[in-house]
């Protein structure tokens, strides 16, 4: 036996494979495979390429245009192009549900299991900044990281929800054309790359886990918009948790319908054949042999850990009902209104100051407040997409058309653009890694191999002569300035006087 491996796990697995099993066995004596996945609303792979300054091999992932594999020394994360959002560090096949889900520009999209991110932020890529992702987990504390690595992506068009999937079907039922289900499963496909995995197997059992699923599987379902495509991907090798899940879900909607994915790369097909015999008998005979059309990575066929993928199409709106109609944004989420009281005694001195009072408070309005940040420190503002939204002192861009979030758990109500403080308006983090360096009225361009560089990721508070503040014109040095790596912007720093403060939060900065 393996050391580490659960005896069930391998009793299973000998059963299930049967000749398969020794060349199974095998791969987890072969070293664990590296994959970062480059970001595309930042730049092209072959950019990266001639900007990266990696020594080693560094070699395509098949199944996808943005991925590629590297060796373990390079410590990409390590490296201030990580800090940029250039790239996302990602095991192989993991990149593989996003690819298959068929994302295009102007889609609405749904990661209803996201954290830690890694495939919303690849789900972003595709829609280049056009339509709508919302990316949710229902675990709090995971939306930390969800939103961190969404924001460092650079990404503008997403709304972030804590919620339990049943609790957005009201606002959101029949309204996606892409669901992303990347399911929590028994986690048995990630035993070689993570081998403390195979110490909480039987914690997080395969029957807890299938239940869940059963359960976020017919909720996503209800959100999906006739026509759409919903990507059912785990990474365990239970059938329990694959097939026969996607047996319960096809006997209960017939709505929905499997899509074959093509076989490349050493991909093999799913296995009716492990479809528990009670369940099989559920379906027609062409339903069942239709789960051959869903994908099985395997660690032995291909150079990645194992994955389950299944792609459906829902091809009636039978069981969802009509869809929500777009409703108007959150009375939270609005400009406050201040009515002016009028008092009909008064005379136009009364009548004239209550204008003047208004215009003062209007003024100083949250919105007013960014609107005169945006003027003095961003160039082109009124080309940044979205609707202008306020929760208490944060303000954000939401993309258009979000339904009434009213009732739900909202992280992020859309791109994070900053907070209004003692009437001043505090730039997010956020909204510098949505912005490209030429979209700030002030910039400062170092280089990946600077000490400033370094000393700013830290941060150090940094002495500036004012001839390297690259400004438009008629625009003074003092103010906001976007610090950018290589042509990518890291983050915010104010400069007065030869000193350029780090705005970096704390939360942000390289230990």
């Amino acid at each position: 036996m393996i050391e580490g491996l659960p005896e069930p796990f391998l009793d299973k697995m000998k059963t299930l494979l049967k000749e398969e099993y020794a060349d199974f066995i095998a791969s987890y004596y072969d070293s664990r495979v590296y994959g970062l996945r480059i970001n595309p609303l930042k730049l092209k792979p072959d950019e990266w390429q001639r900007l990266t300054s990696m020594q080693g091999e560094v070699t395509p992932i098949p199944w996808t245009s943005t991925g590629f594999y590297y060796e373990e020394e390079e410590r990409p994360g390590k490296h201030p192009h990580y800090h940029a959002g250039l790239y996302y560090i990602q095991e192989p096949s993991a990149m593989a549900p996003a690819e298959l889900l068929d994302v295009q520009p102007g889609h609405r999209v749904l990661d209803l299991c996201a954290a830690p991110g890694g495939k919303t932020t690849q789900l972003a890529g595709k829609l280049q900044g056009q339509g709508v992702l919302v990316a949710n987990d229902n675990a709090l504390e995971r939306t930390k990281a969800l939103a961190k690595n969404i924001e460092l992506s650079g990404v503008r068009n997403a709304v972030i929800l804590n919620e339990e999937p049943g609790n957005m079907v009201r606002a959101f039922k029949g309204w996606f054309d892409r669901i992303l289900v990347d399911a929590p499963c028994s986690g048995e496909g990630m035993f070689r790359k993570n081998p403390a995995m195979s110490d909480q197997w039987e914690k997080h059992s395969v029957e807890k886990c299938s239940l869940m699923q059963r359960d976020i599987l017919e909720h996503a379902a209800n959100m999906l918009a006739p026509g759409g495509m919903l990507l059912y991907s785990t990474c365990t090798f239970s059938p329990e948790e694959n097939e026969s899940q996607l047996a319960v879900f096809l006997a209960k909607r017939p709505d929905f319908e499997v899509q074959p994915i093509p076989k490349q790369w050493g991909w093999r097909d799913g296995r009716p054949d492990w479809v528990d015999a009670d369940l099989a008998a559920q379906l027609s005979e062409e339903s069942l042999q239709s789960m051959k059309g869903t994908a099985r990575l395997w660690p032995h066929h291909v150079n990645g850990e194992g994955h389950y993928l299944a792609l459906l199409k829902r091809t009636s709106n039978t069981d969802a009902g009509d869809h929500y109609a777009e409703a108007e944004q959150p009375t939270a989420a609005s400009e406050p209104q201040r009515p002016v009281k009028i008092d009909r005694k008064a005379g136009r001195k009364r009548r004239r100051e209550d204008r003047e009072q208004q215009a003062t408070e209007v003024e100083q309005s949250p919105f007013a407040i960014w609107q005169q940040f945006a003027q003095e420190h961003l160039q082109s503002a009124d080309e940044l997409e979205g609707k202008l939204v306020i929760f208490g002192s944060i303000v954000y861009l939401q993309p258009e058309g979000i339904p009434d979030l009213g009732g739900l758990r909202v992280v992020r109500a859309g791109w994070l653009i900053g907070e209004v403080k003692r009437d001043r308006f505090h730039p997010s983090q956020a909204l510098a890694m949505g912005l490209s360096c030429t979209q700030a009225a002030r910039c400062i361009l170092w280089s990946a191999e600077s000490e400033e560089v370094i000393r700013y990721l830290k941060g150090e508070t940094l002495f500036v002569d004012e001839e390297k503040i690259q400004m438009k014109s008629e625009t003074s040095s003092k103010g906001y300035v976007l610090v950018c790596l290589d042509g990518y912007p890291l983050g915010w720093g104010k400069y007065v006087g030869g000193m350029l403060k780090n705005e970096l939060a704390a939360g942000w900065r390289r230990i």
